[in-house]
């Protein structure tokens, strides 16, 4: 059996997505092969670097740009030239479907989506297609072809009713969660861990990320990390800085002249998020569908800073809608929003309970089954 799985490069998360679908195929189906591509890159070079670097820098510089975009490309002429512009490039793509023969599509991002599913209507595929949304809301791109989709992957049963309520069919909808890495299913020894950094069991621990690739609301998230080392002598905390070098030794400035060397641990890039997450309580960051997905499976109630506009605040309105986040909107907030979780333990349990009841450790098994078991019985 061949697979194929298509993502695109704006943001990380589709990727990610992929990767995690990739890799448990691999290690779980011994008579499958699979292959990963970047839908965009194949049939468009120039296009898809003018659009991946356009994205980066509106998400860096005019975060608002980027949220009416988001908006507008739902319905109206940009959802009709972003449409019209996939069927074009589908035409390239069926070149490498033709050569490949997949029996199974699964696509982590809509314009794979909508080019496949115009090829299966116009005849020119038969394979199953599959779409795995990576957000905590839908977005009708998403959805351009559904007739001819035959799987839909949700992050939770609210995005289900929205997408039956939008004229997908029952049968084809999945509330399995997000894919992610197959780390997020180990046991982890807690106490090697904190000793390894140093930290104290039974106190509380703050995973804080400061925006990823973006960088995104710089003073803000300075803002809320100067507020908890002067704030909170009660916590230990994990700041992941990024590619972010300026951030990095502001952290490290702000930890040095508040003396909380002993109690904060910086880094510029981690491979540890797992490890990390399963010692923590709490984490901050911004509310990208994977890094969401994986706080949720760790049980972790979470912190929001700095959402891109679009559907970075939508995730961020159905986390707090859901009681599993708290969302800091403004620097006057900040103090507060940190008070009402670290100094309120029953505030602190019963969002864990909710991120317990929300979090899917197995998605990305349970969405390779539902595919592979379906496919290998046929």
């Amino acid at each position: 059996m061949n697979v194929m799985i298509f993502y695109a490069s704006y943001g990380g998360g589709h990727l990610s997505a992929a990767k995690s679908v990739k890799e448990y195929i691999d290690n779980n189906y011994k008579n499958v092969e699979t292959e990963l591509v970047d839908c965009m890159k194949y049939v468009n070079k120039p296009i898809e670097k003018i659009t991946t670097t356009a994205y980066k820098e509106m998400a860096k510089k005019a975060p608002w740009a980027w949220g009416y975009i988001y908006s507008n490309s739902q319905k109206g002429p940009i959802a009709h030239i972003s449409s019209k512009i996939n069927t074009i490039m589908a035409i390239k793509l069926l070149k490498l479907l033709r050569q490949k023969k997949p029996d199974l599509i699964i696509s982590t991002h809509p314009f794979s989506t909508q080019m496949c599913s115009y090829l299966k209507r116009k005849g020119k595929i038969s394979c199953i297609i599959a779409t795995i949304m990576t957000d905590y809301q839908s977005h009708d791109q998403w959805l351009v072809g559904h007739e001819s989709t035959d799987y839909y992957f949700v992050a939770h049963d609210y995005m289900k009713s929205e997408l039956r309520k939008k004229g997908v069919e029952e049968q084809k909808i999945y509330s399995t969660g997000i894919p992610i890495s197959n780390k997020f299913l180990q046991n982890f020894d807690k106490n090697s861990i904190l000793h390894s950094l140093n930290f104290l069991p039974n106190t509380l621990t703050i995973l804080f990320f400061a925006g990823g690739e973006f960088g995104l609301g710089k003073s803000k998230t300075l803002a809320v990390f100067e507020c908890l080392i002067k704030n909170f002598d009660n916590v230990q905390i994990i700041a992941i800085s990024g590619k972010n070098d300026k951030m990095n030794l502001a952290f490290n400035k702000i930890v040095i002249e508040n003396n909380k060397q002993d109690t904060v641990r910086i880094f510029k890039f981690t491979d540890k998020v797992a490890e990390f997450m399963s010692i923590s309580d709490v984490v901050i960051t911004k509310p990208g569908g994977l890094t969401t997905s994986e706080s949720l499976a760790s049980n972790l109630p979470i912190i929001i800073i700095n959402p891109i506009p679009g559907q970075e605040e939508e995730n961020a309105e159905f986390l707090e809608s859901k009681n599993v986040a708290l969302w800091i909107k403004s620097e006057n907030e900040i103090f507060t929003t940190l008070s009402d979780l670290i100094y309120n333990s029953n505030k602190l349990t019963e969002m864990k309970n909710n991120a317990i009841a929300f979090g899917k450790k197995n998605s990305t098994k349970t969405i390779c089954d539902i595919l592979l078991k379906t496919l290998t019985c046929n």
